[in-house]
């Protein structure tokens, strides 16, 4: 399959976002556009399908301001606020008619279906009409081909310290928030990918607790062999240009609009 396709970053931010509350920038100069980062959000397009990969509290901006005005599922990649609370926005697909497709493992789409249950199964008063359709991601589909919005993938599980989340591959472009470390099947899954996309929110901590840090990449794609791995998740301590000049060779920082060309 040749058909037209990319990996768009609309968010390499962490949960804080760069300029954080109180226009916090930190180590990151305010001068360097590449530094100004929304919360996490990502999008695979292929033709004219488009998977959207979590809708974070900046998703509306971020969506609008890239301009497209379809949406054929969404995959929630673990139930965090950073990655989920934008999920209000989807109200309006169903102007486009039907229920929209939603995608996760059984812990994130309880977490989503507690907490924001109007949107799946609507109200009792009838005022909130359903409008999101849940698909779990069973155990026994992650590491193996499936389909979702259209779109050819292969999910597959990541640790994260407080929870498990969801990795997507397409094609030869991996997409990996938030995680700490990868198991055998994880790393199996993307062994041999182009691009991998991969949270390093912990920078240079040698043991974290929930995100990976930059010592724990370098050895996980020993194992992978990405030709090009992009760091997101970005904190106000990882300025732009100083990551680039510090990162090893086939390693650098993403950033928001980032346009990734994909080969399925």
């Amino acid at each position: 399959m040749n058909a037209p396709a990319k990996l768009t970053i609309l968010g390499s931010g962490n949960s804080a976002g760069v300029p954080a509350l109180f226009n916090h920038w930190g180590a990151c100069d305010s001068n360097e556009p590449k530094n100004r980062r929304r919360r996490a959000c990502a999008v695979f397009q292929v033709e004219e399908k488009i998977l959207v990969v979590d809708t974070g509290p900046d998703f509306r901006d971020q969506f609008n301001q890239a301009g497209w005005t379809r949406i054929d599922a969404v995959l929630y990649t673990h139930y965090h606020g950073d990655h989920v609370h934008g999920i209000d926005e989807l109200r309006y697909v169903a102007r486009t008619g039907g229920r929209l497709d939603v995608y996760g493992n059984a812990s994130t789409l309880d977490n989503l279906q507690t907490r924001f249950s109007y949107l799946f199964a609507g109200s009792p008063d009838g005022l909130y009409q359903s409008i999101l359709k849940p698909h779990m991601i069973m155990d026994n589909q992650y590491g193996k081909p499936m389909t979702i919005g259209g779109i050819p993938c292969t999910p597959f599980e990541q640790d994260h310290g407080t929870c498990v989340s969801t990795g997507l591959r397409v094609g030869d472009v991996a997409y990996s928030v938030d995680l700490v470390n990868l198991d055998a099947a994880g790393i199996a899954a993307l062994r041999g990918v182009k691009t991998w996309v991969v949270d390093g929110g912990a920078y240079h901590h040698e043991n974290p607790l929930v995100h990976a840090g930059l010592p724990r990449l370098y050895d996980l794609n020993e194992k992978i062999g990405a030709e090009t791995v992009v760091i997101v998740n970005l904190s106000a301590k990882m300025d732009y240009q100083t990551l680039r000049r510090e990162l090893r060779p086939g390693f650098e920082p993403g950033y928001d609009g980032m346009e990734i060309p994909v080969t399925i």
